[in-house]
């Protein structure tokens, strides 16, 4: 940079030119003051950044199922309970418009049983047996033939025989006719009519099979 003359065109002297020489020196070491970066103000920096994912929530670690380890013991398995068995129904009272129509001749005696003449244990076998075998074939009416007894024998010790006692079939047939699994097949019975027997004998009804 050159130094402006003086006014009025006046030469200079040696001491302008050493004050001109000084000033080139200097303006040759001026450096131009570097320009400041522009700075972002912070309403400006948070519009201008994007939006942060959200943290996901960390999960209760109490929530998680623990499984079972090696060798841990398992519940027992739940038994099923057993029903209780059902108790027999008792016996009713005798049909009757059955009674009427069997002693009558329109519903037909299925079949029958002579205990006449048979020991107690006898029979009482005979009997159950022959029940049980005539409800297995679905049969409705039977009937059971106990006889009317005659009096006992007189052994030779003396005393009577309690098993040829007057009677002592046609009292004990119904009380077995009264055991729980008789009575679970036998719905009723009756005494018979003359022609069949009468007070001798016993008109019995079956239960259906699908029904015990």
């Amino acid at each position: 940079m050159k130094k402006p003359h003086a006014k009025g065109g006046r030469k200079t002297s040696a001491s302008d030119d050493d004050d001109d020489a000084i000033w080139k020196y200097a303006a040759a070491t001026i450096e131009p003051l570097k320009r400041a970066k522009g700075r972002l103000h912070v309403s400006e920096r948070a519009t201008t950044d994007g939006p942060k994912a959200k943290t996901p929530p960390k999960q209760d670690n109490a929530a998680k199922p623990v499984a079972l380890k090696h060798g841990a013991v398992k519940p027992a398995p739940v038994r099923p309970v057993a029903p209780a068995p059902r108790a027999a129904p008792d016996l009713s009272d005798f049909d009757r418009k059955h009674a009427r129509k069997i002693r009558g001749g329109r519903t037909e005696i299925e079949a029958r049983v002579d205990l006449h003449g048979l020991r107690q244990s006898e029979a009482h076998a005979a009997l159950r047996a022959f029940l049980f075998r005539c409800q297995v074939r679905g049969l409705r009416f039977v009937l059971v033939i106990t006889g009317k007894g005659k009096p006992g024998s007189v052994s030779d010790e003396g005393y009577r025989n309690p098993e040829n006692e007057r009677g002592v079939l046609k009292r004990n047939v119904p009380r077995w006719l009264e055991e729980p699994d008789v009575r679970s097949i036998v719905v009723s019975y009756t005494t018979a009519a003359i022609q069949h027997g009468g007070e001798g004998a016993i008109y019995v009804h079956l239960r259906a099979r699908h029904r015990t």
